[in-house]
């Protein structure tokens, strides 16, 4: 008697119903917004840049009322003030919180080895640099905006009746509020260029606040003939002439500062992005 076995053929392996994910320019920018966010830093910086920008800039409404209001003759800073410079006076202490934090935003990740993570998720690269520079841009550019109308709206109720008064209306004040907070956004993602380019965040620091604050210094030493042609080049110079009500004849026109401060800006941007592409983590 013969016996016949027969075998069931074994079930086909079940395939794996993990989804795939591509790299997809919206999932980087996804990924740099939720990691910009997730650091107790960006709260805090944040805070402090706007802090600055809408303290300094309303203490400096006040202390322009009260020497009014005291009789005591004003001194030459203070003449010719108006509501529009007084509220921006908290700018150049505002760019430096902004720039710092744009440093961290890049630096931070080298100095931890995170960096290593992103990258290995983006194999590209380049997304990774566009994308924190456009979220963290916008940030600024939102915390920026908001700071100086806000900073504005505030003084123009302190300085009502004074010589400095000035309406939200008159010529140029929308431009060179809209152009204070570009300005700054600006500044922002130079400063994430920086920590790119330098990889460190103390170095990255160091020649963000050299270049806005020591370069301009050490030009006057120049002799008096060269220092107008230069100064007015300056990326500090160029970006607050965005902002600037009223131009001299040593100064560039609103249009010509946005145009050369965007200059310095691809040269810091192509730099980051060279050093990025070519050099390992």
């Amino acid at each position: 008697m013969t016996t016949t076995i027969t075998t069931e053929p074994a079930p086909a392996q079940a395939q794996s119903t993990r989804p795939v994910y591509r790299v997809t320019a919206a999932r980087v920018l996804r990924s740099e917004w939720t990691k910009l966010w997730s650091l107790r830093s960006t709260w805090i910086t944040l805070g402090i840049g706007l802090l600055f920008l809408v303290g300094f800039g309303v203490i400096a409404a006040i202390q322009y009322k009260s020497k009014l209001h005291s009789g005591q003759m004003l001194d030459a800073q203070w003449v010719g003030s108006t509501t529009l410079s007084l509220s921006l006076f908290g700018t150049n202490f505002a760019e430096l919180a902004l720039g710092v934090l744009g440093v961290l935003v890049v630096a931070g990740e080298y100095s931890t080895g995170m960096i290593r993570s992103t990258l290995a998720a983006v194999p590209r690269r380049l997304p990774v640099l566009w994308s924190k520079a456009a979220v963290y841009g916008v940030v600024a550019l939102v915390v920026g905006t908001v700071g100086a109308f806000a900073t504005y709206l505030i003084d123009h109720y302190i300085l009502a009746g004074t010589p400095a008064a000035q309406s939200i209306t008159d010529a140029g004040v929308l431009r060179s509020l809209f152009g204070a907070g570009l300005y700054l956004a600006i500044i922002g993602v130079i400063g994430a260029a920086l920590g790119v380019l330098m990889r460190s965040v103390a170095g990255s620091v160091a020649v963000l606040i050299g270049v806005l604050l020591l370069v301009p210094t050490l030009v006057l030493l120049l002799p008096h003939s060269w220092q107008n042609h230069v100064t007015e080049y300056l990326p500090s110079n160029a970006g607050q002439a965005m902002f600037t009500l009223h131009h001299t004849a040593n100064s560039l026109s609103p249009t010509a500062g946005l145009l050369v401060f965007l200059g310095w800006t691809v040269l810091a941007l192509g730099g980051a992005a060279y050093r990025l592409a070519r050099t390992d983590a």
